[in-house]
């Protein structure tokens, strides 16, 4: 339907506008973010420009980290680091 497509295409832009201003406060990029995650260059780019379908959690992770960021899981009163 025309809302699921929507949201699929809304939350893929969500991800790739958090990948972006995470390198951009990092000051990091595409090339060092690539070093720095273990990430090839061309899929960096691919997800920052949304080119990108899906992201696996491991690449945001590792992009995360590569930035300063910690991820968690969080419910309730539990916490858990990835």
């Amino acid at each position: 339907s025309f809302q699921e497509k929507f949201e699929k295409e809304y939350n893929e832009f969500l991800l790739a506008e958090t990948i972006h201003a995470m390198m951009d406060e990092a000051h990091k990029s595409v090339r060092k973010l690539a070093d720095e995650s273990g990430l090839s260059p061309t899929v960096i780019q691919n997800i920052r420009s949304g080119t990108q379908e899906d992201i696996k959690l491991s690449n945001f992770i590792n992009i995360s980290h590569a930035c300063g960021y910690k991820v968690f899981l969080e419910k309730d009163n539990q916490r858990i680091p990835l």
